[in-house]
């Protein structure tokens, strides 16, 4: 187990760096100019030269990228071009804000995901199971946007009971609608998934057998089926942690939430490389850390699975 550890977190280094290579490299390709966005449209051709050089942008590709690169070894994960703040200071402002969203939305996809999940699998072709099947139809198919502005417009603006923007004094009641919106949204997949794995370990001869026992329905479903059925479940909360914790840049758009997903989108259109470098490096380490604890979770859940 601790050479298995070693051995990912080791290969955590070459995926940073196709990572960095990847990222900087879409930024130097992509259409648009930071400087431009800097010094501004009506600049002189001075003061943008000017501009350029102190950024290093006159310099070749590779030259910026092994710069850049020397100076992330050091821990320094430079300014942005824009507001010229620390990338670090910048993540430690804007992390809880996706931390605490991210949090909120994966507590509710849990707990209506994997509860709806067991629920249609147990009531498999009843009218429950088909009401279920046709909401997850109906929120798979639903766009987070649309359903974002849906939920502003009823809950913000026509029965004025919950905030739609900012973050206000950090209370839970700005992130009411934020989290369900988000939640909901992977809830959906969760319960199909959960609804899958039941059904399967439901139909084994073990399943039947205990039933033949004359053990209660409960004891079946929540002690035997529940316990074989939760190594993909499992697998797929830590991963959609992970997922949800890098990937609510749209839901924090559209809600006005000051985290590290909506300040990447600024970067990414604003040309800004330093920080859409050390925002996308920063999520690269998350997603891989949490991809290294689903594996541990194997062991955890099923003793019988060992590490190589």
């Amino acid at each position: 187990m601790i050479r298995y550890l070693i051995r990912r977190i080791l290969m955590l280094i070459p995926v940073m760096i196709g990572v960095s290579i990847v990222t900087f490299s879409l930024m130097y390709i992509v259409p648009g100019d930071a400087v431009e966005v800097i010094v501004g449209e009506r600049a002189s051709e001075e003061i943008r030269e000017k501009a350029v050089e102190e950024l290093g942008l006159d310099k070749p590709f590779h030259e910026q990228y092994l710069s850049y690169m020397s100076r992330i070894i050091k821990g320094d994960l430079g300014k942005s071009y824009i507001n010229n703040i620390s990338i670090k200071e910048s993540i430690k402002q804007r992390f809880p804000v996706t931390f605490k969203l991210t949090l909120y939305s994966f507590t509710i996809s849990v707990v209506v995901g994997v509860f709806v999940g067991v629920i249609s699998a147990v009531k498999q072709n009843t009218p429950i199971d088909s009401f279920v099947r046709s909401v997850n139809l109906l929120g798979v198919s639903t766009p987070v946007m649309f359903l974002g502005l849906l939920m502003m417009y009823i809950f913000g603006v026509w029965f004025k009971v919950l905030p739609v923007s900012g973050v206000g004094d950090g209370s839970i009641k700005y992130f009411i609608l934020p989290s369900l919106v988000l939640g909901l949204n992977s809830a959906v997949f969760r319960a199909r998934l959960t609804r899958s794995c039941m059904l399967e370990v439901i139909r084994q001869d073990y399943i039947r057998t205990a039933r033949s026992k004359g053990l209660a329905e409960k004891i079946v479903i929540y002690k035997h089926a529940m316990r074989n059925a939760m190594i993909p479940i499992a697998t797929n909360l830590i991963m959609s942690f992970g997922y949800l914790l890098t990937g609510s840049a749209i839901t924090e758009t559209i809600f006005g939430l000051p985290g590290l997903g909506s300040e990447t989108i600024r970067a990414v259109f604003q040309r800004d490389v330093p920080a859409v470098m050390g925002y996308f490096l920063f999520q690269a380490v998350i997603f891989v850390t949490f991809n290294l604890l689903v594996d541990i979770s194997y062991a955890l859940i099923n003793p019988r699975i060992r590490f190589n």
